[in-house]
């Protein structure tokens, strides 16, 4: 699939995006350690804080600083607007702040930061509806940017009608509301942005060739009707809709890991670097999450839904954006800073950018705390728990040094 350069935004635009992303990464594993492990519980509040600062402050914030290097890459051609951008940041910061306070301590403030939140989503997925209506042909890649869109605008008006009910200003039921709200967002906007973009990244990093696109088709096809069906079944109150949705979520996640196989073995570039420890970890952890998905369809149990959460959210996500900041960064940085001095004096290669040493603790404190972690939720251990935060506190400083280093670069 061709990529292009030539439309790629400033770099100074998506730094941002980066640097607030893996601040709240920091920020949101310090959060964890305010739970105690005999009172965790899905619908607590404290969880409903965390997972909205872990979700907006550190996963939409590198999502949005991605797309907007890599929707206009994909398609050639620029940003309808790429100055939207430089407001769209400021705002998800806040509401984040909003959010995450609100469900901790003052449930009134939920309606502003979900109505701040909604304006610079709104703003991100209408800028991007802007952008791919310039495209007269859409390819998959740009067909799994249009749907993922459209879920998390849908997920945003769910969010918005649940934080004005948990707020007291409308009356509705929230829990009937919820299951809807984290697919569409979860498994719709951030399940298939991600399943889109490794069309591009996976192939273009691993120099990998030469086979089918079939398996990530069915998957990007049937974890949509998965996420409607789950949609329907909270306005519709079905049980069987609601199943049918995590069935064909299972059946989708195991499309999407068969085509990493066979990206991975059809791959040229063999290094052993940061960024495929992270992607075998990233992956390990979505195959145990299908496992453990399998088992909780036919045996509920709080404590496996919760280590399903922690394993997909510190396991899956956490490695998947980790691991490609090691590679778009650096990239993104030589680009604009590097290319233009090739033939005039010696530059540096990309792997010279990336902290080896540095990159490989933060893998093995990050991993190890993962690990730890969830071994200290399923089996209810307080200690082993709150021993596997300080390990990824740890990991994410070192993401923290290793970003600004990789930014930094001289």
């Amino acid at each position: 699939m061709a990529v292009s350069t030539d439309f790629a935004p400033p770099f100074k635009l998506i730094a941002p995006y980066f640097i607030i992303g893996a601040i709240f990464l920091v920020i949101s594993v310090l959060f964890l350690f305010g739970f105690e492990i005999s009172n965790l519980n899905s619908m607590d509040n404290m969880t409903l804080s965390w997972v909205h600062i872990f979700l907006l402050g550190f996963v939409m914030m590198v999502i949005f600083g991605a797309m907007a290097q890599l929707v206009p890459v994909v398609l050639e051609v620029g940003h309808f607007a790429v100055e939207l951008y430089y407001i769209i940041y400021p705002l998800l910061l806040i509401g984040t702040i909003l959010m995450g306070y609100g469900f901790l301590a003052s449930p009134a403030l939920l309606p502003y930061g979900g109505i701040v939140v909604l304006i610079s989503l709104l703003v991100f997925v209408l800028e991007t509806f802007l952008t791919i209506s310039k495209v007269k042909k859409l390819n998959l890649v740009m067909m799994s940017v249009l749907l993922a869109n459209t879920f998390l605008f849908l997920g945003l008006i769910f969010g918005i009608l649940m934080a004005l009910g948990y707020a007291g200003t409308i009356s509705i039921d929230i829990i009937a509301l919820l299951k809807a709200h984290i697919y569409l967002v979860l498994a719709g906007y951030v399940g298939v942005t991600i399943m889109g973009m490794s069309l591009i990244l996976l192939p273009m990093f691993w120099l990998s060739h030469s086979f089918s696109w079939k398996p990530v088709t069915y998957a990007l096809w049937i974890i949509s009707i998965a996420v409607i069906s789950v949609m329907l079944s909270s306005i519709f109150n079905s049980t069987i809709l609601e199943y049918s949705g995590y069935i064909l979520t299972m059946v989708a996640l195991s499309f999407y890991f068969y085509q990493i196989y066979i990206i991975y073995k059809t791959r040229v570039r063999l290094d052993k670097d940061i960024y495929l420890y992270s992607l075998i970890f990233s992956y390990s952890s979505l195959l145990l999450t299908i496992i453990m998905g399998i088992i909780y369809l036919i045996n509920p149990s709080e404590n496996l839904l919760l280590t399903m959460g922690w394993v997909i959210f510190l396991g899956y996500i956490t490695f998947i954006i980790n691991g490609h900041l090691y590679k778009i960064v650096p990239f993104l940085v030589w680009y604009e800073r590097f290319a233009p001095l090739i033939g005039k004096e010696k530059v540096p290669m990309l792997a010279d950018m990336v902290p080896d040493y540095s990159a490989k603790f933060q893998f093995i404190f990050s991993s190890s705390g993962v690990i730890i972690g969830a071994l200290g939720i399923f089996f209810g251990l307080s200690d082993i728990f709150k021993a596997g935060i300080s390990f990824l506190l740890v990991g994410s400083i070192f993401m923290v040094k290793d970003l600004m280093y990789m930014i930094n670069f001289r």
